[in-house]
């Protein structure tokens, strides 16, 4: 999944990064407030999960949570605080933060919170075009009700795909979200493409280009 890390203190967000990866996540790291904000005013930020710190530069991590909530209600937010800040934790609830850690806290219990709102996130959000189908709890594909097993690469690739449904996504998109930390050129997404295209082969769905637009996965 991939998670946005909202952390000034640069050690502590690297050794969160680290263990966030390490548990299968990307992890893409901001250390300003003013940056955080800006990333989670769009209506489609592309990230699963949302770790919080309160306190930065430039801006809140409560103005920035009010700003996501604004237009965003169903990321789940996890909110990191000082131990003694209990206004802050019980703002944060208000605003709609799904849960809180205080500093300073065990990497153990910050995986297992992540795993529970990921889990809590995806029940209700499996997705389906045409016979392909994709549980996000599982993190499994299904064709025509047939297991679909992938490499991992190419299974970022296709529930990139069908997280746009029915819209052409172009491959700096695709290499953003589904590829976030792997140099991946041009050339790489098209073998990619050309593979999922191969194994989609016989089905009503399929990944077709869209000339100057990008890739558009549908069933027609």
């Amino acid at each position: 999944m991939k998670l946005l890390l909202i952390e000034d203190d640069t050690l502590l967000a690297e050794t969160l990064g680290d263990a966030l990866r390490q548990e299968g996540h990307r992890v893409t790291a901001i250390a300003d407030g003013i940056a955080a904000r800006q990333c989670l005013a769009a209506p489609n930020h592309g990230h699963d999960l949302i770790l919080l710190d309160l306190n930065l530069p430039g801006c809140s991590g409560l103005e920035i949570l009010a700003t996501l909530r604004h237009q965003d209600s169903e990321t789940p937010v996890l909110i990191l605080t000082a131990r003694g800040a209990i206004e802050d934790r019980v703002r944060g609830l208000d605003l709609g933060a799904d849960d809180y850690l205080a500093k300073p806290f065990a990497l153990d219990e910050l995986e297992a919170r992540v795993r529970a709102l990921l889990r809590r996130q995806a029940r209700g959000h499996s997705l389906q075009v045409g016979e392909l189908a994709f549980d996000a709890l599982t993190q499994r594909f299904t064709l025509d009700g047939t297991p679909l097993s992938l490499p991992p690469r190419e299974q970022r690739l296709l529930s990139c795909l069908m997280r746009h449904a029915g819209e052409p996504v172009d491959k700096a998109r695709l290499a953003e979200e589904a590829f976030a930390g792997d140099a991946m050129g041009d050339n790489a997404i098209e073998v990619y493409i050309h593979r999922l295209r191969r194994r989609l082969a016989g089905s009503r769905v399929e990944v077709r280009t869209v000339r100057g637009l990008g890739y558009l996965l549908e069933a027609p």
